[in-house]
């Protein structure tokens, strides 16, 4: 499955489709996906818009600091959006995990996640890594301390959420986490060591979980691109046989020079080896154009049971920047497809699947403010 997949994703890097005939290697496989008739329904959904202007935020939208406190990992503050008129209806819930060098306030301006998330009636949680802890404010997903479910980061990242779900009318079947870079990278850690917590996740330019254990292996992966470890990820598949993979979308630019492109390959195959480690999986292809910006391609992996477990956006050209986001936050190029709009569509078409919880879970309890 791994090896069929790389070569997949070296076709779409290369901007080409791969070809029709089945690439088979090891127990899985994958195809090219045959064009619908006209009367069937596109499994890959509608033809994928490009950038679009985000309406701008309702003054009755609340954007507040908050804090969440637990005694045995620490204290972590966050930005929560609550969009005007939510009420007491299930709202979903997004957790957004910044770059290096950013800050809620400026990666809520540069994604304008926001303001689509008062168009689409969402809440978004921001939290703030402290410079006390990383002094670039970078996230530490590349420290196995940090790697682990109910430890470090993660534990107060899941903290976070789940005091929001407290707080605010929340679905607890839709919440989902993202980040860009650093906070991609720890996104992919939650989404692995809280599959119960997350219905999905977002990685823009950043790693496969566990593609590092400190500094040095970090900066070569990021520089390199990270091989996944076939006995390891049979390893991690084994322990997580018991739980569904958490679906993922993933947007990284093919001249990024910070994290190697390759990264992004990494970050669907691990997800697509463990949806379907010994079955075939289909790909659906799209090449689209901004207008006056980037070229881009898009991949869409289905499932035998015609479910989309990942979706994975090269834009062509493209830095180490969030695609289709504002300049007047940083990190942002507004040339790219917009991926936050993207993102919440994927998101908002995925619920946690309601599955027998082992011992080691316990399901989050969600209850609007009295």
């Amino acid at each position: 499955m791994l090896r069929a997949f790389r070569h997949a994703t070296q076709l779409i890097l290369k901007h080409r489709p791969p070809r029709a005939a089945r690439e088979t290697a090891g127990t899985g496989s994958f195809r090219a996906l045959p064009a619908p008739a006209p009367e069937e329904a596109d499994p890959a959904g509608p033809p994928a818009p490009t950038h679009h202007a985000a309406p701008r935020p309702d003054p009755g939208a609340q954007f507040l600091w908050r804090t969440y406190r637990d005694a045995r990992h620490g204290h972590l503050d966050y930005l929560l959006f609550v969009p005007a008129g939510a009420g007491d209806s299930p709202l979903p819930l997004l957790v957004m995990l910044h770059g290096c060098a950013q800050g809620p306030r400026d990666f809520a301006i540069a994604t304008r996640m926001n303001e689509l998330a008062q168009e689409q009636g969402c809440c978004v949680a921001y939290p703030a890594q402290s410079d006390r802890v990383n002094r670039m404010r970078c996230w530490n997903w590349f420290d196995p301390a940090n790697q682990q479910r109910d430890a470090g980061e993660p534990a107060l990242i899941a903290g976070i959420t789940r005091q929001v779900m407290r707080s605010q009318p929340i679905d607890p079947r839709r919440v989902y986490v993202a980040g860009l870079s650093a906070g991609a990278s720890m996104a992919a850690v939650m989404a692995h060591t809280y599959p119960d917590l997350y219905a999905a996740v977002g990685v823009h330019s950043g790693l496969a979980y566990r593609r590092a254990q400190d500094v040095y292996s970090a900066m070569m992966a990021m520089r390199h691109g990270a091989r996944l470890d076939l006995d390891g990820a049979r390893r991690l598949q084994q322990s997580q046989r018991e739980l569904p993979p958490v679906p993922a979308i993933v947007f990284h630019g093919d001249m990024d020079r910070t994290v190697h492109p390759d990264n992004g390959n990494e970050v669907v195959a691990a997800i697509a080896n463990q949806a379907a480690p010994s079955s075939e999986m289909w790909i659906k292809l799209r090449d689209g154009q901004v207008e006056e910006g980037h070229a881009y391609t898009q991949a869409v992996y289905i499932d035998q049971g015609g479910r989309v477990m990942a979706e994975q956006w090269v834009v062509h050209g493209a830095g180490h920047d969030w695609s289709g986001g504002d300049p007047a936050g940083s990190f942002a190029d507004p040339r790219g497809p917009d991926a936050s709009r993207e993102m919440l569509r994927f998101f908002l078409a995925h619920r946690r699947p309601v599955w027998r919880q082992s011992q080691a879970f316990v399901e989050p309890m969600s209850r609007p403010v009295a």
